[in-house]
Order: structure tokens, then sequence, then C-alpha cells
């Protein structure tokens, strides 16, 4: 956010200054002059702080009128500097602001005059003096004041009293907190940190935003005003991105509703065909296709027009963080975090390019984001040489702050505040049981999974067993349960298990039998493709599915900085309209704030009913052509046990199943499950210190016991010994 000037600062030039190592507090008993104020002592020689500024005897210095102020903190200076010793509340004049190196002249209630730090100090000109009671019939209990207000110094009885520092008296304790706030904090909020602030809403609201044309011109005082930018010199040269100014993809309008005003048709953004490449100078990286694809055709193509460009991982920080900067009052995706280690992983790269398509079709959905300049550059420069030399350009561009709200243009009374109030006050608790439902849905989603992979194994399991019944080889997946133990410790013999055509019969030649075992075998086979499909399905559409449930987490993270911004505007738009502090024009910038607001929430519920919509019908649609692929297979194999296929099955002998060499593999040989990479919001569970340790003497030791069974495992220092 642009820093704006406070105003009626007299700002005057200050004479050049060595550096030094300046700290404020000087409360060191052994000073070597470390601590002292270099501003001072530069000038002791010569009397005075500069060459043209009197020095503190001058009668013309001590009639100055400075502006008032009061101590924040206490400031114990040193007199040999003259630097003054204060009190927190001590009532101040402020005679020279910029005296160098971070100190100002200042002038004390007795009259006098020397350095205080710039930050030990705040302005009163804003301070609300206690009204006069002229009716103590109907006067309430009085607010006590020393909870709000600092303590004040003793008053000389020379200098004039000021007005005490007291909320006024209404008699609701309501009133205290933002009488303070005006007061002592010039109306700004105490939270220095909250996205009220940090996105210049606050900034706007107080003070609206600087003239354009004299921002560059810092010898010139800046006008603080509440009117918009005009957006008939956005084609002017000298607001294009070389000269990093404001175009019209700034300007921003909100239809009724509130609701963002598109600019342009929406399209889709595909990230793939990632690939491994090396530089010199950077080392290794993986690179990604990005493909914009546009719906609207163009009358000379005879297709939808699509441009490809190719990125890295650090454009598309650069993307986000210029986006920030750009467009403070929107609630922009997070951004995959980087990876360190194993980043070039194949099951890595393919899920960083889900996130980072996901990431950026939600940028391209918002309608403000869409038409951004840099995400424009970012999509369709082609050529690499141009877009290394636009990233800087983009990392540089001046952040936006109050200017984004002053190219908000919005219908007069758009908005009810106290509807508006309610609405997002909903839409908090909405969002928050959003967030927890998903969780859940996030972790069932995965026992669902799970649980295919488990069907996998019982189809494989089933199919083991019966092909193992059919041979008459047994089978190391399929034990025999429940067996005499004589019989499951004989050595079966091999006469009478199979006939020489391979048919499960004693008989030779049995017609019956072949066509019998043959149809059950097809039946095992067709168990194994079963068991294929559950596997494959839970492994690649339902990842796909598990991992496009991140896109619908967190919410409240996303949008918290809207709905602190909005609870900040209403309070401000609150005092704005009170009958004793009336100010149509905060209140009128007060209204621009929470049209964004608004159409921030009107595109929560847009893009939440698109990717709910999208997550239902991607699930069942993969569920539909799950089973109707396992009804087919399963069609099929039924049909060899009926009369006219199973009169083909017996015209020649049984050959192996190739799943019979098989038959020794254990079923819970599968690889691990993978699961999807970890939303940036998602909290990682910390593991107990008790099971840490077991795990690390496990592993110096070998096997571990789980559940009363051992688990084979080497030892560290068995290997060291063998």
């Amino acid at each position: 956010m642009a820093t704006l000037p406070r105003t009626g600062k007299q700002t005057l030039a200050p004479a050049p200054i060595p550096s030094f190592d300046q700290r404020p507090r000087s409360d060191i008993g052994l000073d070597a002059g470390i601590n002292s104020s270099a501003v001072w002592t530069e000038h002791l020689d010569r009397g005075s702080l500069s060459d043209d500024e009197p020095s503190d005897d001058d009668p013309a210095l001590r009639g100055r009128k400075g502006q008032p102020a009061r101590a924040l903190y206490q400031f114990e200076g040193k007199v040999e500097f003259r630097e003054l010793t204060v009190e927190a509340g001590d009532a101040l004049e402020v005679l020279k602001e910029d005296a160098g190196d971070g100190w100002s002249l200042v002038r004390t209630v007795g009259g006098e005059i020397g350095l205080l730090p710039t930050t030990y100090y705040t302005y009163t000109t804003n301070f609300l003096s206690a009204p006069s009671d002229s009716n103590p019939t109907t006067r309430t209990e009085e607010v006590p004041t020393d909870s709000v207000t600092p303590r004040a110094s003793p008053k000389s009885k020379s200098e004039p009293e000021l007005a005490p520092l007291v909320p006024q008296n209404t008699g609701e304790w309501r009133n205290v907190f933002p009488s303070f706030r005006q007061g002592l904090l010039g109306g700004k909020t105490l939270n220095r940190f909250s996205s009220f602030v940090i996105s210049g809403a606050e900034e706007w609201v107080l003070n609206g935003v600087p003239d354009p044309e004299l921002e560059d011109e810092p010898t010139r005082s800046i006008p603080i005003s509440h009117s918009r930018f005009s957006t008939t010199d956005s084609v002017a040269e000298d607001n294009r991105l070389n000269r990093l100014g404001i175009g019209e993809v700034d300007s921003h309008f909100v239809d009724a509703g509130p609701a963002w005003q598109p600019k342009i048709p929406r399209f889709r953004v595909l990230v793939h065909s990632p690939s491994k490449r090396s530089s010199g100078l950077s080392g290794a990286y993986t690179i990604y296709n990005v493909t914009s694809l546009y719906s609207h055709p163009i009358p000379w193509s005879p297709s939808p027009p699509h441009i490809t460009v190719q990125r890295r991982f650090s454009h598309f920080v650069v993307l986000h963080t210029a986006l920030l900067r750009r467009l403070p009052g929107i609630a922009l995706p997070p951004l995959p975090e980087k990876q360190y280690a194993g980043r070039f992983n194949a099951a890595f790269v393919e899920a960083r390019r889900g996130d980072l398509e996901r990431y950026i079709d939600r940028v391209v959905r918002h309608p403000i984001a869409r038409y951004a300049e840099v995400l424009t550059s970012f999509l369709s420069c082609e050529d690499d040489l141009e877009w290394k030399r636009l990233m800087p350009q983009f990392l540089t561009m001046r952040a936006a702050g109050p200017s984004f709200f002053a190219h908000v243009f919005h219908p007069a009374f758009n908005v009810d505040v106290e509807d508006a109030s309610e609405t997002v006050e909903r839409f908090d608790n909405h969002v928050r049981a959003v967030g927890k439902g998903v969780q859940g849905l996030r972790s069932t989603f995965s026992r669902v999974r799970q649980a295919r992979i488990d069907m996998s194994k019982a189809e494989r399991l089933l199919s083991y067993s019966l092909l193992s019944l059919i041979t008459a080889k047994p089978s190391s997946a399929a034990p025999a349960l429940g067996a005499v133990e004589e019989e499951e410790n004989s050595s079966p013999r091999p006469q009478g298990l199979v006939n020489d055509e391979g048919a499960w019969c004693w008989r030779e030649g049995c017609e019956d039998c072949l066509k019998l075992t043959k149809a059950l075998q097809k039946a095992t086979e067709t168990l194994q493709s079963v068991a294929d499909l559950y596997d494959d399905h839970a492994r690649r559409t339902q990842l796909a599915t598990h991992e496009s449930l991140k896109n619908v987490a967190h919410p409240y993270m996303t949008y918290q900085g809207v709905i602190e911004t909005h609870r900040s505007t209403s309070t401000r738009y609150t005092e704005a309209t009170d009958d004793n502090t009336s100010n149509e024009d905060m209140a009128a910038r007060c209204e621009t704030v929470l049209n964004a607001t608004m159409s921030e929430v009107d595109t929560y519920h847009t893009q939440k009913v698109e990717d709910f919509t999208s997550l239902a019908k991607d699930h069942l649609d993969g569920e539909i052509e799950l089973y109707k692929q396992l009804l087919t297979r399963l069609e099929t194999a039924r049909r060899a046990l009926d009369p006219a296929k199973s009169d083909e099955l017996g015209r020649s002998p049984r050959r192996p199943s190739r799943f019979e060499k098989d038959l020794d593999r254990l079923v819970d040989e599968v690889e691990p499950l993978p699961q999807p990479c970890p939303h940036v919001y998602d909290s990682a569970p910390m593991r107990p210190v008790s099971m840490a340790i077991q795990g690390g003497v496990g592993i110096l030791l070998g096997g571990s016991s789980s559940a009363g069974r051992t688990l084979g495992r080497t030892s560290v220092l068995s290997r060291l010994w063998a």
C-alpha cells in the first residue's frame, strides 16, 4: 500500500546529517555518545538545528506556534544533548517534525525546547474535547477517563490549559473506544496488521486518495479528496505498463446486487505436460504448459482460439504477488507452497500440476482478476524473453492500496448497511461451517477410497480362491481356513483332482466338467479385472476428486480479510453517520468499500454453486462409469455359463490361466494408496513424543511389536554389526 502523508503537518527540508546508530532510549549508564542524538550534537557549535532556523534561545523560535501533540510513551533524554524527558500523555507542541534521523524538535508545556523521537508522540488535532454539561439534572454517570487516555503531566501556570482528553459523555460505554481511536490514533485502527489496514481500505475511508498527477512531486503538498480517478485518461501513453500507471483495467464496476461487473467473457485455463529442464544458473526446474481456451470463436478461425505458454512455478509466484499488490480488495486463492525435497518425483509433479491448474482456474473465474494486466501477460506472452523483461516490472509495481477502492464505481445507495452487516454475519457463520464440513468430507472420502482398495483386495482374493479350487493348486493368498489339521498338513495326491484335459473332474473326457471349469476360469479372470477397476478407480478417478475437494476447503481463511474489512467499514460508517460527528464524504467512501466486500460475498456464492455442482457431477460420473464397466465385465462372465456359450467351451481342452502363477502372491502386497497433497491451510498433526521416541528406538533396535504381532524390521545397529 502506498504511504500517504498525513494532513496538517509542516514538512521542512532537513539539513544533511551523517548517519549514526540511532537508539531513541538513552538509559545506559556508561554512554560514549552512541545513544546520543547526532541531530543536536552536529549543530552544537553553530547553536541551531539548521542554517536557516534560529536556536532555541531565539525569541522567534519561542514565539512560533507549534502543532499540538501528546507523548505516547515515557522517554528519558540526555540533557547534554538537548533531549527532552517526557511522560506518557504529556502535552507537547511540535515545532519541526523532521529534524533528521527520526528526531523532532518539540516544546513542552513548561516552555522547554528539545529533541524527541518522532515515533514517541502523536498529533492531537482530531482529539475530541469533553462537552460542557449545562443540565446537571439529566447528567448520566461519567465514564472514567483514566482507562482510555494517557496520564497528563503537570501543567505550567504560564501556559494555557489544554482541553482534557476525555471521550464525549453520552452515557453509553460503546462510545468510549471510537472516541479513543478518533482522538489518540487519529481515527486509525489499533491493529495495524488487519486486512482493513493492509488492503488500503482504512486509508481510503479516512482520507480518500491523493491526486495521481501530484503523487510523483514530493515538494508539493498532496491534497486528499474523495474524487475517483477519471477513466478518460486510461488510453494515454503515460498510463501504460511501461510507466507503471493506472489504466482502464484498474477500473472496476459494481452492478446492483451488489455484484462485480465482468468486462471479458469467461475462459478456461489448463496446466499440462510438465517436463524437467535444466539451466546453468538456476539448476534443474519443472516447466508447465499453460493453455488458455476461449469459448467465443473468431470469425476467421474454424475452432475456438487457444494460447499456450510455458511457465515455471516461480512465474506463478510472480503472478500471485502482483495480483495481491494490485487487487488488495478481493479474496485471492492461496498459491501452493514451494517444495524443496522430492520436487521432481513424478507423483509430486502431477499433484503440483493439479494444484496450479486449480489455482489459475479460480483466478480467471473471478470477474475482477480475470482482466488484470499481469494475468493477461502471464497467459498470453509467448516470448520468453519478453516475459522475463516484464516480470521485474510487475514485481515493482506500486501497491494499489486505497487507489483500488477509488477505482470502484457503483450505483448510489446500492447497499443497505444494516442488511449488509447481517448478511456478512450469516456469511461468516456459513463459511466456517462449510470449512468444517469439507474437512470432514475430505476425511470420509479418504476412507471411501481405502474401501475401494479393500474391495479390490477382496475381489482378487475371491478370484485366487476360486482358481485354486478348480486347478487343485494351493494358494498363499487364500489359506484353507477351518480345515482339519490332518487334511491341511497331508500332501494331496495329483490323481483325481483334474483330468488330462484340465477339467475339474476325476473322470477322463467329462465334457460337462470341462465346460464348467472353463466358465469358472473366465469368472476368476473377470474378478481380477473387477479388482483392477476398483484399484484404478481409487488411485486415479477418486484421487482427482479428492484433490478437487481442496478447491472448496477453508473458505473462511480465504475470505477472512473480506469479513474483517466489512466489519471495520460498517463501524466507520456508523460513526460517520452519527448525528454528532456526521461526515458525508467518509460515509460515501464507506459505501464504496461495502460495495466491494458485498461483491466478493456474491462472487463466493457463485463459485460455491459452481464448485460443488462440478464436484458432485464428477464423482457421480466416475461412479457411473465404474459400475458400467463392472456390469459389462460381469455380464460377459455370466454369459459363459449359458448353454449356447457353454457348448463352445467344451470343444477344446482348458488352457492354464495367466493368474495361476500368482497363486503364491499375497493379496496385501499392494502399493500404498496415494493421498492428495495437503492444502496450504491444512494443519499438520504433531506426533506424540512417546510415539516418536518409540519409533526412534525401534529403528535402532529392530523389530517393533504392533498389536501383538512382530513386524520384521532390520535395526540400524544390526546393519552395522553384520
